[in-house]
């Protein structure tokens, strides 16, 4: 593994490049997968422990920071903003181009969880990519409209919606922008309890996190939906994997039947959303099977 950077939308992002055992620099390039983080996450969480575990069957990875996060670049931190995160993607694609080692008609993209959701939009739209695949993959919109089981009570993403309103007038006027407290998060539903303990235990939790984002990534995510582009994949392959017991899983099913052939949900027994962040034994060989058929 060696570490990289790279420009997005002006930003320099953070990344681990991931190659194979015994790989020679001097052979015929090989294909690549950009692996993107979930929203709260860093590269060297499930998003690098799923390049490592691709590298070792034969590919270059990439895992990155997505601005404003870990060591990328981009003020305020942790800000989410759905359509900088697609571009960080195409931006890590087109940065595999650029290596000698990397065949760049071979490029595909790994998405997890509010990533699932971005990778999809990405690769509808950019034609460097040649498949796509998520892991416990969501729609960040639709997430924050009626949470992780769809059942939130509406009332939830009014009060986030008020919250970020305010934070934009006061931004106007000067004012630091403001950060949603773990308190706020939980009252409005917007703290998954499995999610929590991944990220702020010694399960998954790192250093390079932010945690918590400004208000003023809500009315962005609120206002975002990524299967409205899923159809415009086809004929390049889709790849969906989830645990049947994931909360999550209405979300992904929802994107498979918005996909266009070729296509496939896989679905794993026993695994939750966030399960399937640090156990990859279940999901990694349907990975490697999808990659090396579309690659």
């Amino acid at each position: 593994m060696k570490s990289v950077t790279f420009k997005s939308s002006g930003l320099t992002l953070a990344g681990n490049l991931f190659y194979p055992e015994n790989f020679q620099p001097n052979n015929q390039p090989i294909s690549a997968i950009v692996v993107a983080h979930p929203g709260a996450g860093v590269k060297e969480q499930t998003a690098g422990l799923y390049a490592k575990n691709l590298a070792e069957k034969g590919f270059i990875t990439l895992a990155f920071d997505a601005a404003y996060q870990g060591e990328s670049e981009g003020m305020p931190r942790g800000f989410e903003d759905p359509t900088q995160r697609i571009e960080d993607i195409k931006s890590a694609v087109a940065f595999l181009t650029t290596l000698k080692e990397v065949d760049a008609t071979k490029i595909g993209v790994l998405g997890i969880c509010a990533s699932g959701g971005y990778t999809l939009v990405a690769t509808a739209t950019d034609h460097n990519i040649k498949a796509v695949a998520t892991v416990s993959g969501v729609d960040l919109g639709d997430w924050y409209r009626k949470g992780a089981d769809g059942k939130q009570d509406p009332s939830f993403v009014q009060g986030m919606l008020d919250a970020a309103a305010a934070d934009r007038i006061a931004d106007t006027q000067g004012s630091f922008p403001v950060r949603v407290t773990e308190e706020q998060a939980k009252a409005m539903g917007g703290i998954n309890p499995e999610g929590w303990e991944y990220y702020c235990t010694d399960r998954g939790q790192h250093p390079n996190q932010t945690n918590f984002m400004p208000w003023k990534s809500v009315e962005r995510i609120v206002g975002f939906y990524s299967p409205h582009f899923v159809h415009l994949i086809a004929p390049r392959p889709v790849l969906m994997i989830a645990g049947e017991n994931a909360q999550t899983l209405w979300m992904t099913k929802e994107a498979y039947e918005k996909s266009n052939e070729p296509k496939e949900l896989f679905l794993i027994e026993g695994e939750t959303h966030v399960s399937l962040y640090d156990n990859v034994s279940k999901s990694l060989p349907k990975l490697e099977t999808f990659f090396k058929s579309n690659l």
